[in-house]
Order: C-alpha cells, then structure tokens, then sequence
C-alpha cells in the first residue's frame, strides 16, 4: 500500500507553488496554472491511487518517458495507437514489454472531465514520472510543462533511437545520448533509474548463455549473481521478469549503484560503465554512501528535467489530444 504522509503531500505540490519560469524550449514551471490550476494535483492523487492499487507501475511509468523522449523527442507518440499496417512506437520491439498505458488514460479521462482539450499527453507523461519517483521515496522537482502532442508514431523509429541493453556504454552515448543534447553524466544518473522495476530475461539471456557468441557467460557478470539469473532465467526464456534492483526494486534510492559496483547489473550497457574511470568513481562513491542519497537525487532530478527538454512541441506546434492513444480527427 502507497502511504501519503503529511510533509510528502507538500513536496508534490511545490511546483504550484512557484512563479513562472520558462527555458529556452518554451516550456513553463506552472503552465497550467490559469488554464487548469488542479490539473498537478488531479494527475497526483491519480498517480497515488494507481501505486496503491499497482506498486509494480512506478518503474514502468518511469521507464515510458525515457522511451517517449528518446524518440522524436518528449512529445506523448509513445501512447499512439499503431495498425497492422502501420506499427507504431508502441508496436516497436524495445516497447513491447512498455506497460502502463492503461494508467496514463486514466489520469488523462479525470484531466478532461476537469479541464477538456487542455493538458497535453505529453506533459502528463512528464508529470507522473516525477511523481512515480517522488511517491516511491525518490527526490523531487519541478516539471516545465507546455509540451504539445505530436501526431507521428512509427515502428521503426523507436527501433533506431532506444539504446539496446547489449550495447556499450560508450556506443550507447555516442549514437543516443549525444544525438540528443545529453552528456555521459546524464548517461550514468538516468541509468540510476534501474533502481525501480523489472526486465524479462530476454534483455540480458546472451549474458548468461551465449555472450559474444561464445555459448559461455559474461565473465564480468558476479559468479554467485549469475547463478541466481540461470536459476530465474532459463535459455530462450521470453517472459520471466526479474528485479532490476534484487530486494529494493520497488523503492527509489541508490542501490542500483551499489549492484552495479558488485557487478551485479542485467545490462551489459550498464555494466560497462564501470570501464570509464570518473563513472566508476562516481559508482563506488554511491555503494559507499549508504542511505545518503543526496548527490545522486540531485543528479537526477536535473538530468531528468535535461531530458525532458528533448525536441519539445510548443505554442502552435502538435495538438492536445482528447485520447492519448488517438490523433485527432
């Protein structure tokens, strides 16, 4: 069960709370404030109430706006409705285990019963990642909001601009990170991330059974670790998902770094920025700041608010969407 204490509901509402401040994107602290002024708060208790009921959805409401921003930008394309015909971001490999878009429709349902044809899809998106990390113990911050929708979603699109777990770290920043205005710091702390969900044993299988083409293991993986995925994941196994941070992947913190430290990741992506030596400093510094999460959650917040900027929709630009799955006629 989600508890809500007192002094948390103060936190999610601070962005209220602010005066406008808008970035060179366009966007606004508080964009909604005169056209829907509950609109924060309505998507809030929305996102309370669906933890309450589904506490595995904070990691996959989480990992959408990464899959959203990282393709043609942080306009909501990720929740459009594909055909057989004409396959849509969702429809892509890397998003087939995307869940949550259930979720999504029903925060957007209670915004337009409040405040029809006014707040984007995009935003909403935005908005609930943030309050997905604040409502499982993670830091806060204020979402710029004035994302507009936009109307292209293709397949193919998202197949070419998601990093794949089997890639480097270094060629994960070099063709993803890079291409889109973020550094290998943002790489390393959105990476952190991992701290919250699960991944199906068909991300990381290879690793276990076949890495390299070997038809051996990892050698980097953690002896005693690797013994515990071949006990979860069998060869070919598409369908078992598995804790992404073993004992804590419900709650956001810093043990994400301290697997990573341990070689202990499911990613070869993530397990390879170890290799790079101010990574791997900055790694070993989390494992060895037990329950101070303070340089992390700072690090965070600004490279997701960094991120949130990607090839953002403003003023006249895409639409506000009625349905978030759905273009409007």
């Amino acid at each position: 069960m989600i508890t809500v204490t007192k002094s948390l509901l103060p936190i999610l509402a601070i962005v209220l709370l602010f005066s406008t401040t808008v970035n060179s994107q366009g966007l606004v602290v508080g964009f909604y404030n005169s056209t829907c002024p509950n609109a924060e708060t309505i998507i809030r208790n929305e996102v309370i109430d669906i933890l309450t009921k589904a506490r595995t959805l904070a990691g996959p409401l989480l990992r959408m706006f990464f899959h959203d921003c990282f393709v043609n930008g942080c306009d909501g394309s990720v929740l459009l409705n594909g055909t057989k015909t004409d396959p849509a971001e969702r429809d892509s490999i890397p998003n087939l285990s995307l869940r949550g878009f259930s979720a999504i429709d029903k925060v957007k349902a209670k915004l337009e019963a409040a405040c029809p044809r006014t707040v984007s899809c995009a935003d909403i998106v935005a908005i609930v990642a943030r309050d997905v990390v604040v409502l499982t113990k993670g830091p806060t911050w204020d979402v710029l909001t004035g994302r507009r929708d936009g109307n292209r979603s293709v397949s193919n699109d998202a197949l070419a601009n998601l990093p794949p777990p089997f890639v480097s770290a270094q060629q994960a920043l070099n063709q993803f990170y890079i291409p889109k205005g973020l550094d290998a710091k943002d790489q390393l702390v959105l990476s952190g991330g991992h701290t919250l969900g699960t991944s199906h044993c068909s991300s990381f299988n290879d690793r276990l059974y076949d890495f390299n083409k070997t038809n051996k293991a990892d050698p980097r993986i953690d002896r005693f670790y690797r013994k515990k995925l071949e006990d979860k994941c069998k060869p070919n196994d598409q369908t078992t998902l598995v804790e992404m941070d073993p004992g804590s992947f419900l709650t956001f913190d810093n043990g994400y770094f301290k697997q990573l430290a341990k070689r202990r990741s499911l990613f070869f992506s993530d397990d390879t920025l170890m290799l790079d030596p101010i990574n791997r400093a900055y790694i070993k510094r989390q494992a060895l700041n037990g329950a101070d999460t303070t340089e992390f959650f700072t690090d965070f917040a600004a490279s997701m608010i960094k991120m949130g900027n990607i090839g953002v929709l403003t003023g006249t630009q895409g639409e506000i969407r009625k349905h978030c799955a759905l273009v409007n006629k």
